[in-house]
């Protein structure tokens, strides 16, 4: 239908007609709307299905599209169609946004660009549903085929390309759909260890994503016998400018197996020391205590020496020192610094607070503390200071002496005319 038939339909259609219609399509919305709220009742909140309100799912619409073809077919019968026309367009274009919306956010919820590829595809499917409802979609997608772009030998239309596009991006969110229900309902029951779960989601992902591209390759008619020699070619590539970049993706998958360095580990690489967040097929994000967050290139994890603080034990040291007289009863000193770390909920009663007489030190005897706690995730500079000041308070109440550092001058000579101080306290 172009757009003379459709000015010339809009004219055919009676009240009566548009009052069935309208009717008809208030059912379908109806009808679907009870459906989805019947059967998401119990579903989690990140559903692709039935998403967070029931309607911001896939299924509403699709349900509604459905509903909606049925009646324009029953009612077509009668009389001549309009708004249950435009009602199929609405709910086709409404089905492949959720779609797109609700697996990119439930694959990708912390990336930037979701949002980006939300709005794209929400434009491309309303323009098409306008086109297609005025009937210009026909005259458009013809334009498009006679438009054509030489690649070598061969010759592809616009449209080609346009469909190319479409078919490529509609299999990847199915695939990428397939592996987040897979990852749901599968791994996270069958695979308790979190790292091997994510190395299973990893695979199962890159697998799918590469049946389906080789899918929606053969689909718009693209030879894959021509893939070899692309394949070669990455071989060349990935043997002499990206050597480094497969050696990354090589390194993150034998983190992930090996299980050396597992998310939540406290890990050291060279000086910076913090909690293992993710492991990506790349890099690995290490999160220190005072918020900051590096990206470590797994090969370094390979290759370099990394101290896991968590793969034996979860305890950690922390220690923290203090001079005090020498006059000062040391016994004392030693339960006044032992009770300081007993009373901070975070240190750890076993193994207990040691203090130990370290040196003596040119201002007074120095003491060390051990303690130890099974949360450095939640900072270690914290609970350091809290346990000084308990130290502090609890010297002065018992009234040790923390002496001032003391240095003693001597003079060897004076120029002319100066003299040597009579105090020997200045």
């Amino acid at each position: 239908m172009n757009f003379h038939d459709f000015t010339q339909r809009l004219t055919l259609v009676d009240a009566r007609g548009i009052g069935i219609e309208l009717a008809a399509l208030a059912a379908c919305v109806a009808l679907a709307w009870l459906i989805s709220r019947w059967f998401g009742r119990d579903q989690p909140k990140d559903s692709i299905w039935f998403g967070e309100h029931t309607f911001d799912g896939v299924l509403f619409p699709l349900l509604a599209l459905v509903f909606a073809e049925l009646a324009r077919r029953a009612v077509a019968e009668y009389q001549t169609i309009l708004l249950l026309r435009i009602g199929v367009s609405v709910f086709l274009s409404l089905a492949v946004i959720r779609l797109f919306a609700r697996v990119m956010r439930a694959v990708f919820p912390a990336s930037n660009v979701v949002r980006l590829i939300e709005r794209t595809i929400s434009w491309l499917a309303w323009i098409g549903a306008i086109l297609w409802i005025v009937g210009l979609l026909p005259p458009v997608l013809a334009e498009l085929d006679q438009i054509t772009l030489a690649f070598g030998k061969t010759r592809v239309s616009l449209q080609t390309i346009f469909q190319g596009v479409l078919s490529a991006g509609l299999v990847m969110v199915i695939a990428l759909w397939i592996a987040a229900t897979i990852e749901k309902r599968i791994l996270r029951e069958a695979v308790t260890d979190l790292s091997m779960r994510k190395v299973a989601s990893n695979a199962v992902r890159a697998f799918l994503l590469l049946v389906g591209l080789l899918f929606a390759l053969s689909a718009v008619g693209v030879d894959l016998t021509a893939l070899s020699v692309l394949g070669g070619a990455l071989g060349v590539g990935l043997g002499f400018g990206l050597q480094k970049l497969a050696a990354n993706y090589v390194s993150g998958f034998v983190i992930l197996l090996e299980r050396s360095i597992r998310i939540g580990d406290n890990v050291k690489v060279d000086t910076f020391e913090g909690r293992v967040t993710d492991i990506k097929t790349r890099y690995t994000l290490v999160r220190a205590g005072n918020g900051r967050e590096a990206i470590v290139p797994n090969e370094s994890l390979i290759t370099s020496r990394v101290e896991n603080l968590s793969m034996a034990d979860r305890k950690f040291n922390l220690t923290t020192s203090v001079v005090v007289g020498y006059d000062s009863d040391v016994a004392q000193v030693q339960s006044v610094l032992c009770g300081a770390a007993k009373a901070q909920p975070r240190v750890m009663s076993d193994p207990e607070p040691v203090t130990y007489l370290a040196s003596f030190a040119p201002d007074g005897l120095e003491f060390v503390l051990n303690f130890w706690i099974a949360d450095p995730d939640k900072g270690k500079d914290n609970v350091r200071s809290a346990v000084n000041i308990a130290i502090l308070e609890g010297l002065r109440a018992a009234g040790v002496d923390i002496p001032y550092p003391q240095r003693v001058l001597r003079v060897e000579s004076l120029p002319e005319g100066l003299s040597a101080p009579r105090d020997p306290a200045v």
